[in-house]
């Protein structure tokens, strides 16, 4: 599992099991996180400018980018498909 160095990513009494491994990215370096690379392209794609006229429309929009998302594998293979990220996965598997 590959973690970045947030504060609320921390834990005193964690116990991880034997066949969990953590990495932790390099502190203040958002770049690295894949996950923030994602969430970049939902705010991007997903909220352009928009004023919304309730919180379930907000809710609404998001579940309907994710799953766009989820649905267009290549697309989120060219925002994560980092060499270091897929030769971990294929060290892995």
């Amino acid at each position: 599992m590959i973690m970045d160095r947030a504060a609320w990513h921390t834990a005193k009494n964690l116990c991880i099991p034997h066949n969990i491994e953590i990495f932790s990215l390099l502190p203040h370096s958002p770049e690295l996180n894949p996950t923030e690379l994602i969430w970049d392209e939902v705010r991007e794609k997903g909220f352009k400018n928009e004023v919304f006229n309730s919180l379930s429309l907000v809710e609404d929009r998001l579940c309907h980018t994710l799953l766009d998302l989820e649905n267009d594998t290549y697309r989120v293979q060219n925002i994560i498909g980092w060499d270091w990220i897929v030769s971990v996965s294929l060290i892995a598997n």
